[in-house]
């Protein structure tokens, strides 16, 4: 049996195609800025050098920050497309057990939510979704209503049993929580993570904050007017 070869490429041949083809550089300059070429022995860098390799450096620094504007750009738009089949699937609903099961699958599935709670007030609670009496929100988040507006970051354990009931002590590491508030409808819409880390309290909340909006004025089409928890 014969042994294989070796089909690797040695210095001295890539030496001796640049040789004959010197023109190769011209037609493929993408490839200079990726060489290492030393300069000559000593402590005298000419200003030519000295500004190649700072355009180097900076060309390298924009490569990365357009990869991460891409990445950003992509994720965007995924969250776009997600957001808009969720309005979408609101708008469609026909009954109030429509708009609270397609609200939670949507953000349980699509978003890959772990925790996600959707909690109305009133003291005529309605036999779909979870309802509880406005002083009982008051008495258990009344910190997190008064502010009016979407918050997030890492809960009191109270704040976290009263929004994930049924989730076991621990388990949620940080939340984020969007007040639902129009046409006398009040509640609020609660999304967890194990990690602590993962909603801080100086993250972005549009998102949640967008969703909540169109969710407070899809769900009085259904429910009965409902009063407020402040």
């Amino acid at each position: 049996m014969s042994e294989p070869q070796d089909h690797a490429i040695s210095a001295e041949q890539v030496a001796a195609y640049l040789r004959d083809h010197p023109a190769f550089f011209v037609e493929h300059d993408e490839l200079i800025p990726e060489l290492l070429i030393p300069h000559q022995p000593g402590e005298a860098v000419s200003l030519v050098e000295r500004q190649v390799k700072l355009l180097r450096e900076r060309n390298i620094d924009m490569r990365h920050r357009l990869s991460h504007l891409m990445d950003v750009a992509r994720d965007n738009d995924r969250l776009f497309d997600k957001t808009r089949r969720l309005v979408l699937g609101l708008l469609d609903a026909n009954s109030l057990e429509d708009v609270v099961s397609t609200v939670e699958d949507s953000l349980r599935q699509e978003f890959q939510v772990p925790f996600v709670s959707l909690i109305l007030f009133s003291d005529n609670p309605q036999s779909v979704g979870r309802w509880v009496s406005s002083a009982e929100a008051h008495q258990q988040i009344g910190s997190l209503l008064s502010a009016g507006k979407t918050t997030s970051g890492v809960l009191r354990p109270a704040e976290l049993s009263f929004l994930f009931p049924a989730e076991p002590r621990g388990q949620i590491g940080s939340a984020a929580v969007a007040s639902l508030s129009h046409q006398g409808l009040h509640g609020v819409l609660a999304i967890g993570s194990p990690d602590a880390n993962h909603y801080k309290s100086s993250m972005g909340t549009l998102f949640l904050g967008y969703v909540a909006e169109v969710l407070s004025r899809v769900l009085p089409r259904f429910a009965k007017p409902l009063r407020s928890a402040r």
